[in-house]
C-alpha cells in the first residue's frame, strides 16, 4: 500500500498551548481523506505542518512513501482559507499570472479550467464570480504544477447549495480522472460524507480515530436493541442460531444487533421459545453527527 502522507507522533506547540498532540495519520494514495474536528481542534495546524508552512515541535512527517520532504512538497497543492485571486482578471488571466511561479505551460491552462468547470466564464472578471466559482478558481490555481496531492481547508464553508455541489463535483472529478489524493477538512458532515473514503477525527489536538467510510456506515446504520430477562444468554443464543449475524453487543441498554433488523419477529419468537422473556424490541439508528459528536467529546 502506497501512502501519500504519514505522520509519526506529530506535535506542535504555540507557547504554552499544545495545538497538536502526538498525531499519527495515514493517507493512502488515491483516497479522499476527511479531517473532522471542532474549531481549534488542530486541523489547520496539521495541514500547515504537512505543507511545510510551520515546523513541528515533535514527531516527523513522511511524504510519498519516504521521499525527502524538500523533493516531495512540490507535488502538493493547497487551498487554505480564502483563495488568493486577482479580482480584475478573468479566470484564464489569473491562471496565467500564477503559472509563471510554477512554470506551467500556458497550453495546459484551458484544461485546468475545464477540470474545475470554469471553461465558459469568458471575459467575466473573477471579482464578479460567486463564492463557489472563486473556490473552484482557487482549486485550479492549486493544480498548477500538476500536484499528486491536494490539501483543502474548509473548501465548502459559506457556500450555497449549488456552490457546494459544484465544488464536490470538482473534487470527485479530480480524484477519478486525475488520480489526485485529497486531504479535506469541513464542518458539513453530510456533504463530506458524499466524497470521503476515510475519516480522521481530531479533538483538542489529538487524533481520536481513523475510520473508513464503509466502517462508519456500519456504525451509523439502523440497529435493533432487544431488552430481555437475560441479555447475556439471549446474545449467545442469537449468535449460535445466526452465526453470520456480525456485530452484536451487550450493554446496559440490552442486546444490540447491527443486522437482522428485518428478522425481529423471528428472533423474538426464538427467544421466547427458549425461555427468555423479551420486554422490548427497539429499532434504533445513529446518525453521522451523533457519531462524530460522541467521538469528539466536549
Amino acid at each position: 500500500m502506497e501512502y501519500v502522507l504519514k505522520t509519526y507522533g506529530l506535535s506542535k506547540r504555540f507557547g504554552s498551548k499544545l495545538a497538536l498532540d502526538n498525531v499519527s495519520i495515514n493517507i493512502k494514495k488515491g483516497e479522499i481523506y476527511g479531517l473532522i474536528g471542532k474549531n481549534g481542534a488542530g486541523k489547520t495546524t496539521l495541514m500547515r505542518l504537512a505543507l511545510g508552512l510551520a515546523n513541528p515541535s515533535g514527531g516527523s512527517i513522511e511524504l510519498f512513501d519516504g521521499q525527502p520532504l524538500d523533493d516531495a512538497r512540490h507535488r502538493i497543492g493547497a487551498l487554505l482559507e480564502s483563495p488568493c485571486i486577482y479580482k480584475n482578471c478573468t479566470a484564464l488571466e489569473n491562471l496565467r499570472h500564477f503559472a509563471i511561479l510554477t512554470g506551467t505551460p500556458k497550453e495546459k491552462l484551458p484544461e485546468l479550467l475545464r477540470l474545475v468547470g470554469l471553461q465558459n466564464t469568458g471575459r467575466k472578471k473573477a471579482g464578479k464570480f460567486s463564492m463557489g466559482m472563486k473556490q473552484r478558481l482557487g482549486i485550479a490555481i492549486a493544480l498548477l504544477g500538476d500536484p499528486d496531492f491536494l490539501i483543502l481547508d474548509e473548501p465548502i464553508n459559506g457556500l450555497d447549495p449549488e456552490g457546494i455541489r459544484d465544488v464536490r463535483d470538482v473534487i470527485l472529478r479530480l480524484n477519478r480522472e486525475c488520480g489526485i489524493t485529497f486531504l479535506i477538512s469541513s464542518h458539513l458532515l453530510d456533504e463530506l460524507a458524499k466524497v470521503v473514503s476515510t475519516y480522521g477525527i481530531i479533538s483538542h489536538g489529538v487524533l481520536v480515530e481513523e475510520i473508513s467510510a464503509a466502517e462508519l456506515a456500519a456504525h451509523t446504520s439502523q440497529r435493533l436493541i432487544i431488552r430481555t430477562s437475560d441479555d447475556k444468554k439471549a446474545a449467545e443464543l442469537i449468535k449460535s442460531r445466526y452465526p453470520d449475524i456480525g456485530d452484536i453487543t451487550v450493554d446496559g441498554s440490552g442486546v444490540c444487533l447491527g443486522s437482522r433488523i428485518g428478522n425481529s419477529a423471528v428472533i423474538n419468537r426464538m427467544l421466547n421459545e427458549s425461555g427468555i422473556f423479551v420486554g422490548e424490541l427497539i429499532p434504533s439508528s445513529r446518525g453521522l453527527e451523533d457519531y462524530f459528536i460522541e467521538r469528539m467529546g466536549n
